[in-house]
């Protein structure tokens, strides 16, 4: 395969994996999407029908604004746009009673609304909040008379943001999960191209091997947001706190698979480095990270199905038996391939469930050295 045909295949392969990141970043949020119009709908429709007001600005607003806040910060932050609103409108709607609108009063009502937003005790939510409903009410909506109104309908926008978190789908509860498998299929993948790249010495697929291994960084924050989210979700809506320890259980899963992360990026950059001077990897060695691929898949697919990976600690023991004996004569990248595998057997056997000391007593002592695994 000639150069340009090896770089054509590495950007067909990366356009790949960016669009499927782009569909799942569509899908993981279309229910938020869709959450947002109708909340924006429904305090449209309250606010109308029920309290008669006949042009409901806040309302829509404040319960998009409401909504697209993380989970476990909306309550805090739908009162606190509640109160901006409060703030800006009855500032505003004094300037245009009193001074009419024009250039200086935006300027005026902006810094005397964010002002008084600052010395009651606001956070930045509060105090832009107040700066920009003061700016509307001043230039937009410059009716005077109506605080009471424009504040009511806010409430409402809030309130049904707050009733609609409640009924929050299970999705909410699945997703820390399903994203941890997401990583575990992404770091069996960039397992499985290192393997490749060291066993043909394609420097080229180790490049790229070693920018789809930095990517995960993506894939573990999004793991960290799903997790910070599901809790809020079963603690704060009582459909769901039946959910918590499992829950909890996925958002506990987090840090080792951040070390193990780490350690397939050490990996993958000395395999890289091995490929570019043409160093060789003992066939044993490759056998080892195509092991580790293959068991990584299979806990992707355990987690998947709403069980723990507990079957994959056997695989895993025995990975990092075989780790334990070295290949004499073999290079320093070659050394570190094996040492990154068997601090990933580690961090993945903490994904089984066991504590650290029980998880590093699973990987042999290096019959080179005769001392402790290194487990870390």
């Amino acid at each position: 395969m000639s150069t340009a045909d090896r770089l054509t295949a590495g950007a067909a392969r990366l356009a790949r994996v960016e669009a499927q990141a782009r569909s799942r970043r569509l899908l993981g949020r279309i229910f938020f999407i869709v959450q947002c119009g109708v909340g924006a709908s429904l305090a449209w429709t309250v606010a109308t029908t029920v309290l008669h007001h006949p042009r409901p600005f806040f309302a829509p607003v404040t319960a998009i604004v409401s909504l697209g806040m993380s989970f476990g910060q909306r309550l805090r932050r739908a009162v606190e746009v509640m109160a901006g609103v409060a703030v800006g409108v009855l500032v505003g709607d004094a300037f245009v009673h009193v001074f009419g609108t024009g250039t200086w009063q935006i300027a005026v009502v902006v810094v005397v609304a964010m002002s008084l937003a600052a010395l009651l005790g606001a956070g930045p939510m509060l105090t832009m909040q107040a700066g920009i409903q003061s700016v509307i009410v001043t230039t937009l909506l410059p009716q005077s008379g109506q605080v009471f109104t424009r504040w009511l309908d806010a409430v409402v926008g809030g309130s049904v943001a707050l009733l609609l978190t409640l009924f929050v789908p299970a999705s909410s509860v699945r997703r820390p999960r399903q994203q941890a498998a997401v990583v575990l299929r992404e770091v069996s993948a960039v397992l499985d191209d290192t393997a490749r790249a060291v066993s043909t010495g394609d420097a080229d697929l180790a490049r790229d091997t070693l920018t789809r291994a930095r990517d995960t960084e993506r894939l573990l924050d999004q793991l960290r947001e799903f997790a910070s989210e599901g809790i809020a979700v079963v603690r704060l809506s009582p459909l769901r706190r039946r959910h918590l320890p499992g829950v909890q259980a996925i958002a506990d899963l987090v840090e080792p698979l951040d070390r193990a992360v780490r350690n397939l990026r050490v990996l993958v950059r000395r395999t890289r480095a091995a490929a570019w001077r043409h160093e060789p990897v003992p066939p044993a060695y490759v056998a080892l990270v195509r092991a580790l691929s293959a068991t990584t898949a299979d806990m992707a697919r355990e987690l998947e199905a709403r069980r723990p990976p507990t079957n994959s600690r056997a695989a895993l023991a025995r990975i990092g038996a075989d780790s334990a004996l070295p290949v004499p004569g073999a290079r320093l990248s070659s050394e570190v391939v094996r040492a990154q595998v068997r601090s990933m057997v580690v961090d993945l056997l903490m994904l089984t469930g066991l504590g650290f000391e029980e998880a590093r007593e699973q990987v042999p002592d290096d019959r080179t050295t005769r001392s402790g695994s290194e487990g870390g």
